[in-house]
């Protein structure tokens, strides 16, 4: 559910055709996925499905590099399918293609072990872009998603949740993405989630200055 999904390594996907399953409950949405994954060179769809259920089915029996999944189908919901997907630790990484772009939604999709998250209303192309960001390790999301992932500020400065405050408190203590992760039992792309989301409700531009901003507020300074 991370860059580092257990069977799928960056370097042993781009340099092949993309394995591709995708999953949503309406057939026009379906196929014209399909057809936009299908022109590209780099790129095959082994499998469709119409709800969660047959999505992990069809992850089970292909076991291909990326699913692309809605979050709202029918009967098995793609929450749901993506719960399981990393219960059962099944070695794929999954862009979420939803038609919703609020927080809310891109925080679940995250935070439940989704590599990427893109939105149906963008250009065809962006979604070509997202797949092959996401089969390459990199954590994306939409930037329509930028004011909801600030979320309300306070005149003492920006208003952290409770994993956004635990996640900069290791950071200021110089831990790794990785350590991160497994002392708080997420994966390392939720970590990199909430350090974005950090960077933009804190104004800075990288890990460092987002430490020194922790260690400011709580009086102490790196040793």
């Amino acid at each position: 559910m991370s860059a580092s999904t257990p069977g799928r390594t960056a370097a042993s996907v781009v340099d092949r055709v993309i394995r591709i399953v995708l999953a949503d409950d309406h057939h026009l949405v379906l196929e014209g996925i399909r057809s936009l994954v299908e022109a590209e060179h780099d790129m095959v769809v082994v499998g469709t499905a119409r709800d969660g259920a047959e999505a992990l089915e069809v992850v089970r029996q292909s076991r291909p590099d990326l699913l692309v999944l809605d979050l709202e189908m029918a009967g098995m919901d793609g929450h749901e399918c993506l719960r399981r997907l990393r219960h059962e630790e099944l070695p794929v990484r999954v862009l979420v293609l939803s038609a919703y772009g609020d927080g809310a939604s891109l925080r679940t999709a995250i935070e439940g072990g989704a590599d990427g998250y893109a939105l149906k209303t963008e250009p065809p192309q962006h979604t070509l872009v997202s797949i092959r960001q996401v089969v390459r390790g990199h954590l994306v999301f939409p930037l329509a998603a930028k004011r909801w992932l600030l979320g309300r500020s306070t005149p003492a400065g920006p208003e952290l949740t409770d994993r956004e405050r635990e996640v900069l408190a290791l950071v200021a203590e110089g831990h790794t993405n990785a350590t991160v992760a497994q002392r708080l039992k997420v994966s390392e792309n939720t970590v990199k989630f909430h350090l974005q989301n950090l960077y933009l409700k804190l104004g800075v531009s990288n890990r460092t200055e987002a430490a020194a901003q922790f260690l400011q507020w709580t009086g102490r300074s790196k040793r």
